[in-house]
């Protein structure tokens, strides 16, 4: 009985553990910004996904929670925070929709399994990137105005960027999903 509490203790501990580093490699791939035409990519997208491939959702979604919390108490953890605000105020912006979209992203994308091929692993990802900019043009057209151009101002200068993230996380995930193990 005693070793299976240690186990369980264990468990949390690493779990505890994998979050905060994933808020902080959230934090960072907000900040790092890569020249990229027409604007510069983050890899914050990257990220997101990352962590919901190699860690599952309940993980995933933990890790994106506590980074979306760090935000909204004032930490300056968004892309481009402290300079056009902090807190809540900046997490209600134009960003939020994409900010929310990380949640849904990071969920999806822990459905990528071993069996699935390149081409199933393509499609699931570009699904989860895909619900990010739905729900960024959503909330982004309901505070600016539909009247505006949505789709020019917020997907359309990131689908190169996108594309490339895609591709290279196809490549790469079903190595990611055996860091699941590690938990």
């Amino acid at each position: 009985m005693e070793l299976i509490k240690q186990n369980f203790q264990s468990k949390i501990i690493k779990s505890l553990i994998v979050i905060i580093i994933g808020s902080i490699a959230l934090t960072i791939s907000a900040k790092v910004k890569i020249p990229f035409y027409p604007v510069p990519m983050t890899m914050q997208t990257f990220v997101v996904l990352f962590i919901g491939i190699s860690f599952g959702y309940k993980i995933g979604l933990s890790t994106i929670c506590l980074y979306l919390i760090e935000g909204i108490v004032g930490l300056p953890v968004f892309s481009n925070s402290p300079e056009r605000g902090v807190g809540l105020v900046y997490f209600t912006g134009p960003t939020m929709g994409y900010l929310i979209g990380f949640l849904s992203a990071c969920y999806l994308a822990s459905f990528i399994n071993h069996n699935d091929n390149f081409f199933k692993i393509f499609l699931k990802i570009v699904i989860a990137t895909s619900t990010i900019y739905i729900f960024g043009i959503l909330w982004l057209g309901s505070l600016i105005g539909w009247d505006k151009p949505i789709y020019s101002l917020g997907v359309e200068p990131f689908l190169i960027a996108e594309l490339f993230k895609i591709v290279l996380l196809t490549l790469i995930a079903k190595k990611l999903i055996n860091l699941r193990n590690f938990i």
